[in-house]
């Protein structure tokens, strides 16, 4: 946990500090929004800022938004100072800590951050031998591609490799690639010199840099564009980087993590994405299941969400019935987790009683969960009627299966060339041919409005 303090270092907030490094964060100290920016464009990054609320919060945050830098920041300050606690988290503070400062409270906040960047939940089989493929190859530098659907838990996957190898005392620094605009993304990873282009009004140093000895997860590269793949290739190669508008080749000891929802092998063969910076990415691919594929974690997930979003929203402890769980484990989760998450903390807040049931939970669409009560009876009906039509089909011929098909669908119609023949997608020349062959090897074929009397 690497913590920045904004503010002046007097007194309440020197004892946060010592709080904070007690509790076992790296703390570092800045005494203006200044001194903190240039910190952060150095690459002496944070995973926290304490703020004094006496601070400009608000054109702090706007500095941070302004230069892409995403920390959480919680304003600290004596009671006195309600309004300006009031302002700060208006402008976008997560929290706001009282002075004189109280131990627990921030071992708290420095654990809730700490655990909402490494919590790791799965019971299901499948998922529990993609993490114990991830805890073998963790120790080592190999780059690893995680892939799966959107929603799956790859960020998750990513932090947690990062937490069992060598390098998780060191930072684990993350870049979404679909997020940053593309004129921007290469000064993102790589940094620039002051005056490298319209408004790189200081050096600023990149991902790549900032997670020198520790980990660099590459989210969503599938959305980088192929012109700065190169570059990347370059940099992965040879372990070496040009920061935007630089003269000389920075060194950088980094491991590489990438993510994609993308079928890679697919963008190579459309021109999208490198063959040999694939090549470099997936020398070890985790492949998550989605949801649907992995019922044993959506129980201990959703008793998970549960539990967390009544707490967080200030709620007695709320519980699944029965009903809610079984639904829960028949509903597809075309999200996936994420979609799960948040239809649970909805329900949360929408719930009635301490009793969660499935008419109180309601998917993104709108769909109630009441509406796959029934799926799983429904499921079994069809996949016995699958397996009965299977089993009376083994021992016959293609063509005899075929025939019987054809005649059925025209009892089915009456005897109706016409609909019969877009029923089974045929043309009507075709099927009267088969029709024909059929009269010749002295089978019934019905006439119009006629059916078969064997039928």
């Amino acid at each position: 946990m690497r913590l920045l303090i904004i503010g002046a270092l007097e007194g309440q907030l020197s004892e946060a500090t010592k709080l904070a490094m007690q509790g076992g964060a790296k703390v570092q100290h800045a005494s203006s929004i200044d001194i903190a920016m240039s910190a952060l464009r150095a690459g002496r990054g944070a995973d926290l800022l304490f703020v004094d609320v006496m601070v400009d919060i608000p054109g702090l945050i706007a500095a941070l938004d302004g230069e892409r830098i995403h920390i959480p920041v919680v304003a600290c300050g004596t009671e006195t100072n309600a309004a300006a606690a009031v302002n700060a988290i208006r402008a976008g503070a997560k929290e706001y800590i009282p002075l004189p400062p109280d131990a627990e409270l921030i071992a708290a906040v420095i654990a809730a951050v700490a655990r909402e960047s490494t919590d790791f939940l799965f019971r299901d089989p499948a998922m529990a031998r993609v993490v114990q493929l991830a805890e073998q190859i963790a120790p080592s530098d190999a780059s690893v591609l995680v892939t799966g659907e959107s929603g799956t838990g790859k960020e998750v996957m990513a932090k947690h490799l990062h937490s069992k190898s060598k390098r998780a005392a060191r930072a684990f620094i993350s870049v979404n690639c679909a997020a940053i605009p593309e004129n921007l993304l290469e000064s993102e990873l790589f940094g620039h010199e002051k005056g490298a282009f319209t408004g790189a009004v200081a050096r600023r140093i990149g991902k790549f840099e900032e997670a020198s000895g520790g980990t660099l997860l590459l989210d969503e590269i599938s959305e980088m564009d192929v012109r700065l793949q190169a570059k990347l290739l370059r940099a992965i190669q040879e372990r070496v980087i040009d920061r935007v508008g630089g003269t000389r080749p920075v060194p950088v000891d980094i491991r590489i993590i990438a993510t994609s929802n993308r079928n890679l092998q697919d963008a190579v063969r459309q021109g999208t994405f490198r063959e040999d910076l694939l090549f470099r990415l997936n020398v070890v691919n985790l492949k998550l299941p989605p949801l649907r594929e992995r019922p044993g974690d959506i129980a201990a997930l959703a008793d998970h969400f549960v539990a967390k979003y009544a707490k967080a929203n200030g709620l007695p402890p709320r519980r699944l019935t029965d009903d809610a769980r079984a639904a829960l484990l028949r509903a597809p989760w075309p999200g996936n987790v994420r979609e799960l998450e948040n239809t649970l903390h909805r329900a949360v807040l929408l719930s009635q009683g301490d009793d969660i049931g499935p008419e109180a939970i309601v998917m993104p669409d709108g769909v109630g969960l009441t509406s796959f009560a029934g799926a799983a009876s429904v499921a079994t009906q069809a996949a016995q009627v699958a397996e009965t039509i299977s089993r009376s089909m083994v021992g016959r011929t293609v063509a005899d299966v075929e025939r019987d098909l054809i005649l059925e669908t025209l009892d089915h119609v009456l005897g109706n060339r016409t609909h019969a023949a877009n029923i089974l997608g045929i043309s009507i020349r075709t099927l009267r041919n088969k029709l024909n062959q059929y009269a010749d090897e002295g089978t019934h074929v019905p006439g119009p409005g006629e059916v078969r009397k064997s039928a």
